[in-house]
């Protein structure tokens, strides 16, 4: 094991978000069932047990842009003879390249670059390599953040790489062992999920490989049905490989991005593989907790493609995720008892197998190749013996300390006196972000004169410690968070109105449009926005116009404005922020939106005919393509009403653009 810098043509992942995620998450992964659809019992119950409603108390990480330099990352190497892992802590954790030595193959999809994108839970998150998904339902918060990394001794005598943090959506930790035994073609990870709490809290766990992909390359699980997921929120049961007239086990063999959950019988030996026309690839495999395994696929067509090319550079080629889970499928969370964990063995590597197998008719006979191959290179008894050996090094303290992560998981444990053997989050990790909390957790109350913490905690614990604390500006601001997160949003509104007395920053009177636009008030909420839009422009926060907070404002009051009939004052938003970010794509999109409210749907088309990005354009949105539709269909109308007929007629003389084309789903 040792440490290396890799260097990348990297855009920087940029600040956290200054105003709070007290606005519900826009959920990509909603489900509706087609009528008569038979659920198994215990995926019902796993799909309406506590799904994610909110972000809190983590922050969005929307800061980033599409301008890309060479950057300098922090690497660590792990080796032996046979195989190289190189994995990025500062990165969540990821496995960015597994690099097989003696047929110089790369198992991985390694992306050239570091692109963000709006993919993660909370925003940012960049394709490629292996990646930890905790939390909830989608990519984790920890994409783009740094986690706790050092070395520990490995079971066959030597060392392995331990990757830990605290997870703050539900307050769990986790770790991940990960070791090279001497003349292993075969990566191990031992993972494992606790909860230290008294009671019970929902799990989540999908492991994502991107793999490399052409129009040879085929994904095999041992299942003949799958549950099929796409962006039109539907869910539905198919049966592998072949459905409506294609083989979907090739990810080219689609048009559009979806997800095929594989319906492994129990009983069966859980792996997956990616294997290209020659019969070679990478086949993974685990002990039976993690029991789903799923196929992502981008599509062949021109939104997928354009997607794949938004992740990465030209020229690049594309790949496909093949996953694995604690759960059926991806929209599940699963029950943790207090004082429990889930822990279980995951392990990668090379496969060859007859490509004459792999790509026949006959599905079970591809299958049974597929699963002789591994069975002869890594039997299940091996993983399951690796895995009993693992479980009492789990435990063992760190050895050298490699990287450092969040102060969440030390503060969490100044305040609950956990003991986590094997997962020390040191006293000496709280920074800037957890001293308030500190302070509040020692004193009984928040530092005065610091001006208002960031980043805020919800967790039932601490929303008492601020119930009982001196009123203050921090402290009814973050009371009204803790309150909102409950649900008790009337003490949340009250909580806010008593923090603007205090004289505080705009932040309250932003959460307070907030809340009036969840009650479906649009009028109240846009005069709460222009209120705080006010109050922002006095620059005293945040090094003033030219800060992050007034262009994080701007952004979420325009669209509030807008649907109140506001036009002018959206336009008089946009204004008041520097030309520089004007000229962002978010800011760009705004205006167009502004132009077509106030009648100049030319002014608007300029807009688009000049150019512009949204590095931040969520997975999934239609934004894009529908602000062009409304401006295509003003233009062909004229100074008439927009009826079906004109509708054609706008898409035939103004089809969108490709490089506007996110679409996810048939239109």
């Amino acid at each position: 094991m040792r440490r290396t810098t890799l260097t990348l043509p990297a855009a920087p992942v940029g600040p956290v978000n200054p105003l709070p995620a007290v606005r519900a998450p826009r959920d990509v992964h909603r489900v509706t069932l087609p009528e008569g659809t038979d659920l198994p019992p215990d995926m019902a119950r796993q799909f309406a047990y506590e799904p994610l409603d909110s972000l809190l108390p983590v922050g969005l990480r929307d800061g980033y842009g599409r301008a890309r330099s060479a950057t300098a990352l922090d690497a660590l190497v792990i080796e032996n003879d046979r195989l190289r892992a190189t994995v990025l802590p500062g990165l969540g954790g990821r496995v960015y390249s597994l690099h097989h030595k003696p047929t110089d193959r790369e198992l991985l999809y390694r992306n050239p670059v570091l692109q963000p994108a709006n993919f993660a839970l909370n925003g940012a998150w960049f394709s490629g390599g292996i990646e930890w998904n905790t939390g909830a339902t989608g990519h984790t918060t920890l994409s783009c953040a740094p986690v706790h990394a050092a070395t520990v001794p490995a079971p066959d005598g030597g060392e392995m790489l331990r990757l830990w943090e605290w997870e703050r959506l539900r307050d769990l930790p986790f770790q991940v062992d990960l070791w090279l035994p001497e003349g292993s073609d075969f990566l191990y990870a031992g993972v494992r999920v606790r909860n230290p709490h008294l009671n019970a809290a929902p799990a989540y766990w999908w492991t994502n490989i991107a793999v490399p992909e052409d129009e040879h390359t085929r994904v095999l699980a041992p299942a003949d049905a799958a549950w099929h997921f796409g962006y039109e929120h539907t869910l539905r049961r198919v049966p592998v490989p072949e459905s409506e007239g294609a083989d979907r086990t090739y990810p080219l063999r689609s048009e559009f991005p979806a997800d095929h959950f594989y319906d492994i019988p129990d009983g069966e030996r859980r792996w997956i593989a990616s294997l290209d026309a020659t019969g070679h690839g990478l086949v993974h495999t685990s002990t039976d907790t993690l029991r789903g395994r799923k196929l992502f696929l981008w599509g062949a067509g021109r939104a997928g493609r354009r997607w794949q090319q938004w992740l990465t550079e030209p020229g690049s080629g594309g790949y496909a995720e093949i996953q694995a889970g604690l759960a059926r499928t991806q929209l599940e969370h699963v029950r943790l008892e207090g004082g429990a964990e889930f822990a279980w063995l995951e392990a990668y590597g090379p496969l060859a197998a007859d490509p004459v197998a792999v790509h026949g008719a006959d599905w079970p006979a591809a299958l049974r190749e597929v699963g002789d191959r591994l069975e002869a290179r890594l039997p299940h008894e091996r993983i399951d013996a690796a895995y009993e050996a693992w479980r009492p090094y789990a435990d063992l303290e760190p050895k050298e300390t490699l990287a450092t992560g969040s102060g969440w998981g030390a503060l969490e444990c100044a305040r609950t006196g956990h003991d986590l053997p094997g997962t020390p989050f040191a006293a000496s990790t709280i920074g800037p972000e957890q001293q308030p909390w500190l302070a509040l957790l020692h004193t009984g109350d928040f530092p005065r004169g610091g001006g208002v913490p960031v980043a805020p905690l919800v967790a039932a614990p601490w929303r008492d410690l601020l119930e009982s604390a001196p009123p203050g500006p921090a402290t009814d601001y973050h009371l009204g968070i803790a309150q909102w997160h409950a649900g008790d949003r009337a003490q949340a509104v009250r909580s806010w109105e008593r923090a603007l007395a205090h004289g505080t920053d705009c932040r309250p009177l932003y959460c307070l449009a907030v809340a009036e636009e969840t009650a479906g008030e649009t009028a109240r909420a846009a005069q709460r926005f222009a209120e705080a839009l006010a109050c922002a422009s006095h620059g005293e926060e945040d090094g003033g116009a030219a800060g992050a907070l007034l262009p994080a404002l701007v952004r979420e009051a325009v669209p509030a404005l807008l649907a109140a009939g506001r036009a002018d004052e959206a336009a008089a938003a946009l204004d008041r922020l520097p030309q520089d970010t004007r000229a962002d794509g978010r800011f760009a999109l705004l205006a167009a939106r502004v132009a077509l409210a106030r009648g100049d749907a030319a002014a608007a088309r300029a807009l688009f005919d000049r150019g512009f990005e949204v590095p931040d354009l969520r997975e999934g949105d239609e934004i894009l393509g529908d602000t062009w539709s409304a401006v295509a269909e003003r233009l062909t109308a004229g100074p008439g009403p927009v009826t079906e007929a004109v509708r054609a007629e706008a898409r035939r003389r103004h089809p969108l653009p490709e490089h506007y084309d996110f679409r996810m789903r048939a239109v």
